[in-house]
């Protein structure tokens, strides 16, 4: 299907006769994916069923700490200086310590069970969606630079602790937008409309009392993902993609050292701010 008009054309077709408009490679020739688990987990799915496992591996290595430290609840809720000890966000240390590190491990690590599976169910849906109209590169991209503008507008917006994939998440909602409004065709006024419709109802969410939202991350994060996509495009010519998945490469080499850099932190987690 045309990713623009969503009319049906065949997979040697690189301009759509429908719309005009330019067709590249699909995004799973990009990915050239083999078959996961003998077919089990969807090919589309799994880059994103890659970031969900890192998410559920740092859950329970949060929830284990945090109940050797004493916390009889760290299942359903591991405790705030656990998740300080893992990379949470947190201002001062950001910006007085210089661990600019945290913006991007806050994004994998959640306060809660509850936290986590309502992550992750968004994240099934939204990232296979992104990846299947981006591609596995501009997706993880996307996703990278979401989850730091998301918690770099947090950092200087709230003082408070955060955690979570939503500014990631969010990102992928701007992304989605981007190419509802680059679009042009009644196909992307939908996407548009239902994707905005969903940036909403998150926001508002976060209103409600009761519920510790990040709001300053899912703005930013959204902001970082409409701007980046609206720029970056869908894949077109083989060769800019071969770009792309270098800046993919890089964006995970980049969330390694970040968590090398949280591990080499353990040791001095416990010095006062400044010292």
């Amino acid at each position: 299907m045309c990713p623009h008009c969503r009319a049906f054309i065949t997979t040697k077709d690189r301009v759509c006769p429908y719309c005009e408009q330019e067709v590249g490679p699909r995004a799973v020739e990009m990915r050239t994916p083999g078959e996961v688990l003998g077919g089990l987990i969807p090919a589309a799915h799994f880059t994103t069923v890659m970031i969900l496992l890192l998410n559920f591996g740092l859950y329970t290595a949060t929830a284990v700490y945090s109940m050797g430290a004493g916390n009889q609840n760290a299942f359903w809720d591991p405790d705030l200086r656990t998740l300080l000890r893992f990379g949470a966000k947190y201002p001062p240390y950001i910006l007085f310590r210089g661990e600019w590190w945290r913006l991007v491990t806050a994004g994998f690590l959640h306060g809660g069970v509850l936290h986590i599976l309502f992550n992750s169910w968004a994240m099934y849906d939204l990232g296979a969606t992104v990846e299947e109209f981006y591609g596995t590169s501009r997706f993880l991209v996307l996703y990278f630079l979401a989850t730091i503008g998301g918690y770099l507008a947090s950092t200087y917006w709230s003082g408070s602790v955060s955690v979570g994939a939503s500014a990631g998440l969010f990102g992928l909602i701007g992304a989605m937008i981007a190419l509802g409004v680059g679009s042009q065709t009644s196909m992307g006024a939908a996407i548009k409309a239902m994707y905005l419709r969903w940036a909403v109802y998150g926001l508002l969410w976060g209103l409600l009392p009761g519920f510790r939202v990040d709001n300053a991350a899912h703005i930013g994060g959204l902001a970082t993902g409409f701007v980046c996509a609206y720029l970056s495009g869908t894949p077109r010519r083989q060769s800019s993609e071969q770009a792309w998945t270098a800046a993919a490469w890089v964006c995970g080499l980049i969330t390694a050292y970040c968590f090398f850099r949280m591990y080499l932190s353990f040791s001095s987690f416990a010095r006062p701010i400044g010292s």
